[in-house]
């Protein structure tokens, strides 16, 4: 299975996707999502489920499904859009509270063994140095989730998004 986090509007996604987007667990923004309010729920009350019931409560367990991720977002200052930021703070279940040491770095091991594959499409105008901070972030993203391979790109528009998608 692969997932698809974008920020698009309906309009937008059909204009990237005219014919869907096939073989993919779609998350776009409904506007129902909660926040992560750091309540460490997900670890201890419910380990591997978020507490907050709202749809994307499983993203744990939907993560050790996939084999890749692809992220669409609009850069904010080097970093995703607010409401994929926010899909991936929910994400955090997929991680156990645990701490191991990986390259000299804490980190917290993990719930689950899949191996996934990231790919992540900034989008906007974006100058050089939040492009830097976006692979930066994107970098630590891989390493925090364990992903075995990935990818990241920058377009200054959507056509030329458009472009670069259509070769996933």
């Amino acid at each position: 299975m692969n997932i698809l986090i974008h920020d698009l509007s309906k309009e937008q996604f059909q204009a990237l996707f005219p014919e869907g987007y096939h073989n993919a667990c779609i998350i776009s923004d409904t506007g129902t999502i909660r926040h992560c309010t750091g309540c460490f729920g997900c670890w201890i009350k419910t380990p591997g489920k978020c507490v907050l019931k709202d749809g994307y409560e499983n993203m744990g367990e939907l993560l050790s499904k996939t084999e890749k991720v692809t992220i669409i977002s609009r850069c904010f200052y080097g970093c995703y859009s607010p409401f994929v930021k926010n899909v991936l703070d929910r994400s955090i279940p997929w991680l156990l509270p645990f701490f191991k040491i990986r390259n000299n770095e804490t980190h917290h091991k993990r719930r689950y063994q899949n191996n996934m594959q990231l790919a992540v499409h900034f989008y906007g105008e974006i100058p050089p140095e939040e492009r830097e901070t976006a692979e930066k972030l994107v970098k630590a993203n891989c390493v925090n989730f364990y992903v075995s391979n990935y990818e990241v790109s920058f377009s200054n528009s959507l056509d030329e998004l458009c472009r670069e998608v259509t070769v996933i």
